[in-house]
């Protein structure tokens, strides 16, 4: 697996870096955000993860996520010492696919690594049965994964759309958090449990439905389907 480690310290990179070697990993090592840019050039797959650390000397990491994502569609997982939830709302709304914290286990990076690196493009087209979903003002198109709210596109990480989708299947149904993650995130790693809440948080936000998707206390969530 092919990943580009976005991080201005030398030192923490290095030790990194022989990690993520020892477990297979091909590392590209990027000093600042301009060197990740150059390194990710428009449309290409040269990269399977991006790993950010958005602490860089010459531009602002959220604002070198942003560009990244308009370059390509490179999972990118952000690095941050932010621990609150607004601050990772905002790295994905900014196209992040996910986050670690500051400091972090080796196992966890693993897993999110994995965990967003597994669906391949082809997967992401085949979520269900159904080419589109209706839900009231909302509208789902499967094949080509785009969200509509009253006819205005909304813009959704893969993971925001895997969880949209999955929901927005069985309206009404409540998914329980352990099955939410084995289907969207392909792990049963406690740990992910975290990320979804801010991924339902980011949903609710970017469709600006907050009642959409319900939180059943102790079980898991369940998609309210809105008036028509």
């Amino acid at each position: 697996m092919r990943l580009l480690l976005v991080e201005d310290d030398n030192h923490v990179a290095a030790a990194l870096s022989a990690v993520l070697a020892r477990h297979g990993f091909s590392v590209t090592h990027a000093r600042s955000g301009e060197e990740a840019l150059q390194a990710l050039v428009p449309d290409s797959d040269a990269y399977d993860v991006v790993l950010l650390d958005l602490g860089l000397p010459d531009q602002d990491g959220y604002e070198v996520c942003g560009k990244i994502r308009k370059r390509t569609s490179t999972p990118v997982i952000m690095v941050t010492a932010r621990s609150d939830v607004r601050s990772r709302i905002h790295g994905l709304n900014l196209g992040a696919d996910d986050y670690v914290v500051k400091p972090y286990d080796t196992g966890e990076l693993l897993a999110r690594i994995h965990a967003v690196s597994r669906r391949s493009l082809h997967e992401d087209g085949s979520a269900g049965g159904d080419s589109a979903l209706r839900l009231g003002p909302v509208h789902i198109e499967l094949p080509t994964r785009q969200v509509s709210v009253d006819g205005t596109v909304v813009q959704l990480t893969r993971k925001e759309f895997d969880l949209l989708a999955l929901l927005a299947q069985r309206p009404g149904v409540v998914f329980r958090r352990e099955q939410i993650i084995s289907e969207v995130w392909q792990t049963s790693w406690e740990g992910t449990g975290r990320t979804l809440e801010v991924h339902v948080a980011s949903l609710r936000a970017k469709l600006r439905m907050p009642a959409l998707i319900e939180t059943v206390r102790g079980v898991g969530y369940r998609l309210v389907a809105p008036a028509a």
